[in-house]
């Protein structure tokens, strides 16, 4: 299977969920499991290329002038983590089928499960570092989504809201640092970079880097001291916690820190930053971990102190602790998944987490005790079970290990660390399943062991708990081959075997006296407890809290003066702004000299110039009279039409002279529910001020206009390509359409986009305003002038249904000849509308409306869809997006003529267009419908059955 479906197939599977949800809890949870199982099976299908150590590559060109590619490749290191986040995933899905409620959506659930999923897959498969950091980002979002998923809760709000405040700003120096570290390596593929060691380390931008990029991974991964967002993740749902805990977000950083070993670490700048913060993330973790009494508090604290051995043993920066690493990710993965799953089940089945209200389970969930008892005793080092094993060898790391001077200390603060850690493993047995028995009534709900659905997925993970445990050797070549992956060199890879026993050396009495200190802990629990609960200390949350406070202050400190919603305040500020890097662009500048004389202007140039120079005069001193203002615009419009005409524009003459037509007619619906007069607001101070700056900016533009017309130059006009290449490459000889078709129809997709959306998001405010508080106001609004006592003059009636056809066929013919003279879909869209809404002045809203066939919400999207497909049709000729195509056919007894593809994008535009202008104009028809009196049924007032004998009969 390719590299490429392995990462779509959870973003392709997204799409189901919420479509199957209304089929039912197992239907919608088996598409999900079913996509998962896809993608697995397609990376198992590259296992012997990889594990005989080859690496599987494919890639396709994106953005290739920015470095950017879609390229992708699978070497033992990402097999691994693909295998961990896909297979953990498939039981997360199961287990998750059954722990959510019937009141939870599952559809949403599922889709934002197989986003984040995707997300993940595409980080550790990415052979690009920018095609990596979005992956990046998409895991941020797509886990804000899974940690606020159960947004009725404020906790899961707040702690969805600070897991992105913390990963978005580490993403953020992510980028930084990955976009240096590409410029010293000339390349932005993994695949080149892993092979410029030296170059980089002797870069002097090699700390500024690493820095920025252990930022990234420190936020994702929780170390300290951006540990605090992982534990107030927990108000998710615990199939999300188990997820991210094991084999997802929070393995992220670690993940990123194996992919970069081979060229960042090996430094002493590596070494002191990563172990320092590995070493106390490990610490910390495990000592708070000890105190909390909330049961998935207790094992979010407990991830972050093995995030944070796995952290230090990554910063040694040797070949033993990256392998003693890479071991210990796979060990974590499965006991720490189980974990959150038994915790899952307790809070589920006993709807509690609080272990001082828990204790004596073992007799009444026999099953869950034991899974739960396993997995933790394998968290906590005892033998025979997988975590001892790595346990053992990080102990074996550190007591090697020198870190500030004393030789003993990183081997205390170790063993100090697993003590803890084995103290919390151990309360989590005792006082949860341990202790008398007890009445079920005794709990909030009588608790008993789940279904299969539920104690299956974590029993499967404790049996792999016992089998890597009691037979290391299984894994051991695997283990070794993911090491090479993370080394850059296999051949580097030690000759050290993974067993039980290792014989009496210092590890296995520092991992003896940590399971022997960490019973004698639990035995001190409770004056342990009342020393803690004493203890004055800091509270990462309220520091954190307290800062995002402060940011927000500072920032509306600095926007609100500035960002006040006054338009004339933001153009005042552009403008001056302009104006004064202009001016002093120009003083501190050379101007060369004057290469083309001025031309004469004839009477008529000079004419339109002073009617255009008057009516924006007009407007400047009339402006409070809207009906006026609105006149002297459609007279700017319309000089602006003429110079068009006059300089040899004539598409964008048509234009202009269509778009005034329409903004005319909107601007009077709109204007019909304003008074005719505008209130004085400014003072005149303000008036003299922002005249000052529009006479000073427009008499600076029209400086530098003159500047550039009297000059030749430097650098070749793109007119020139254009004009070469519009037959040639587009099959039109009108430029101008040929660009807005072809080479920029990427730019008028989105503009036909944007259109689209603002007609809806119009529609949307007229339904607010039909259904809300304003419609008793339009109701009883009283107009400024009297009506016309005649609503549809017959006169304008006949006209309009006269000119229809007329003014379709002229659209017609205007599209049709658009590629090669003065045209198009858009000038065509404008025309048809402009007849299609003289039915509405004419005939009435009533009538015109029961004559519509189509909606005009489906005219939009179908013209965005055609325009759209005929992009995605240049794909299956390995051309770009939107690269149009022509040939000449000949249909007896016609000519010959010219078929284009950039035919059917212009037909997008059309119906875009007419569908967009026509939905805003009857939204605002709509609402001056409401505003007046109700409209006729019948246009020019006729009613027919008052000359229809049989009507009038049925009528009496």
């Amino acid at each position: 299977m390719s590299l490429f479906l392995i990462v779509a197939l959870p973003f392709l599977g997204a799409l189901l969920p919420g479509i199957m949800n209304s089929a039912g809890r197992q239907a919608c949870a088996g598409v999900t499991f079913t996509f998962t199982l896809a993608a697995f099976v397609g990376l198992l299908s590259h296992a012997p290329t990889v594990l005989s150590g080859g690496v599987v590559q494919t890639g396709a060109e994106w953005l290739p002038a920015l470095g950017l590619n879609f390229n992708l490749f699978l070497d033992p290191l990402g097999f691994f983590f693909a295998g961990l986040i896909l297979g953990i995933g498939m039981l997360i899905i199961i287990y998750a089928r059954y722990y959510l409620s019937r009141d939870d959506n599952m559809g949403e659930f599922f889709t934002y499960l197989l986003l984040f999923q995707g997300a993940m897959v595409g980080i550790v498969l990415s052979d690009n570092i920018l095609l990596l950091l979005i992956f990046w980002e998409l895991t941020s979002l797509s886990s804000f989504l899974l940690i606020g998923y159960w947004k009725h809760l404020p906790a899961g709000r707040q702690g969805a809201r600070m897991a992105l405040a913390v990963t978005g700003m580490g993403g953020l120096a992510l980028i930084g640092g990955m976009l240096i570290l590409g410029n010293i390596a000339g390349s932005y593929d993994l695949s080149v970079i892993l092979q410029n060691r030296e170059l980089i380390q002797d870069s002097p931008l090699y700390t500024t880097a690493l820095i920025l990029i252990l930022l990234g991974c420190f936020t994702k991964s929780a170390q300290f001291p951006f540990h605090f967002w992982l534990p107030h993740a927990m108000a998710a749902p615990t199939p999300v916690s188990a997820y991210l805990h094991s084999a997802t977000m929070v393995k992220a950083g670690i993940f990123l820190m194996a992919r970069m070993w081979p060229v960042l670490s090996g430094t002493p700048e590596w070494f002191y930053i990563v172990t320092t913060a590995g070493l106390i993330t490990m610490v910390l973790g495990a000592v708070i971990a000890l105190f909390k009494h909330d049961l998935k508090a207790l094992l979010a604290f407990s991830t972050v102190s093995h995030l944070g051995l796995i952290t230090m043993l990554l910063g040694t920066g040797t070949a033993f602790g990256a392998m003693a690493a890479t071991f210990h990710i796979m060990n974590h993965a499965t006991f720490k998944c189980a974990l959150f799953m038994s915790a899952g089940i307790i809070d589920h089945e006993t709807k509690t987490r609080d272990i001082p209200s828990l204790g004596g389970l073992r007799f009444l969930m026999p099953i869950t005790f034991v899974i739960a008892t396993i997995a933790a005793l394998s968290m906590a080092g005892i033998p025979f079970l997988n975590g001892f094993l790595s346990k053992e060898m990080m102990l074996e790391e550190m007591e090697h290990t020198y870190l500030f001077g004393p030789t003993w200390l990183v081997p205390a603060l170790a063993t100090f660390g697993s003590l803890f850690s084995a103290a919390y493993c151990f309360r989590f047995i005792s006082h949860t399943f341990l202790g008398p028995r007890r009445e079920p009534e005794s709990y909030p709900a009588k608790p008993h062991d789940p279904g299969f659905g539920m104690w299956g997925p974590p029993g499967f993970l404790v049996v792999l708990v016992v089998v890597i445990g009691s037979a290391p050797f299984l894994v051991e070549p695997f283990v070794k081959l993911v090491t090479g992956a993370v080394l850059g060199n296999a051949a580097e890879v030690p000759d050290k075997y993974i067993k039980i026993w290792h014989g009496l050396v210092p590890a296995l009495y520092m991992s003896i006296a940590a399971v022997v200190g960490g019973l004698i802990v639990l035995a001190l629990f409770k004056p342990l407890l009342r020393a803690w609960e004493a203890t004055p200390r800091p509270e990462a949350k309220v520091i954190f809290e307290a800062i995002i406070a402060g940011a927000v202050s500072l920032a509306r400190g600095l926007t609100h003066p500035l960002h006040n919603g006054a338009f004339s305040r933001y153009a005042a500020i552009m403008i001056v702004t302009v104006i004064a890097a202009g001016y002093h662009a120009w003083s501190t500048g050379a101007v060369s000299a004057a290469t083309r004389a001025v031309q004469e202007a004839g009477p008529v140039p000079i004419g339109g110039w002073l009617m255009l120079v008057a009516a924006t005069l007009g407007m400047v001193f009339l402006h409070r009279n809207r009906l006026l203002s609105l006149i002297l615009i459609g007279i700017v419009g319309l000089m602006v039409s003429v110079a068009f005409v006059f300089l040899s524009a004539p598409d964008l003459a048509m234009t202009q002279i269509t778009v005034e037509v329409v903004t005319i007619i909107l601007l009077l619906l709109a204007l019909n529910f304003l008074p005719n007069r505008t209130p004085v607001e400014s003072s005149p101070v303000r008036r003299t001020r922002d005249g000052v700056i529009a006479v000073v900016g427009g008499v600076a533009i029209g400086l530098l206009s003159l500047h550039y017309l009297l000059r030749d130059t430097v650098a070749p006009s793109i007119s020139e390509f254009h004009l070469a290449n519009s037959y040639k490459g587009g099959g039109g000889t009108n430029v101008v359409n040929v660009i807005l078709v072809d080479f920029r129809g990427f730019d008028t997709y989105g503009e036909i986009i944007v259109l689209g959306i603002a007609a809806l998001l119009i529609y949307a405010l007229t339904e607010t305003l039909l259904n809300g508080p304003v419609r008793a106001r339009l109701l009883n609004r009283t107009p400024d002038q009297p009506r016309a006592g005649d609503m549809h003059p017959m006169m304008m009636v006949v006209l309009t249904r006269v000119i229809l056809p007329v003014v379709i066929m002229v659209g017609f013919y205007i599209f049709l000849r658009g590629h090669n003279e003065p045209g198009g879909g858009f000038i065509a869209g404008l025309v048809v509308s402009i007849g299609v809404v003289m039915q509405y002045m004419a005939s009435g809203f009533n009538w015109t409306s029961d004559r519509l066939r189509y909606p005009y919400h489906g005219v939009i999207g179908a013209g965005v869809l055609i325009a759209g497909l005929t992009g995605i049709g240049s794909w299956f000729v390995a051309k770009p997006f939107l690269t149009s195509d022509f040939t000449y056919v000949r249909i007896p007894p016609f000519q010959e003529f010219e078929l284009a593809t950039a035919a059917l994008f212009d037909l997008g535009v059309f119906l875009a267009v007419v569908g967009a202008v026509m939905l805003s104009l009857e939204s605002f028809s709509r609402l001056a419908r409401r505003a007046h009196v109700k409209d006729s049924e019948h246009p020019m007032d006729i009613d027919p059955s008052r000359d229809d004998p049989a009507m009038m009969k049925g009528g009496a």
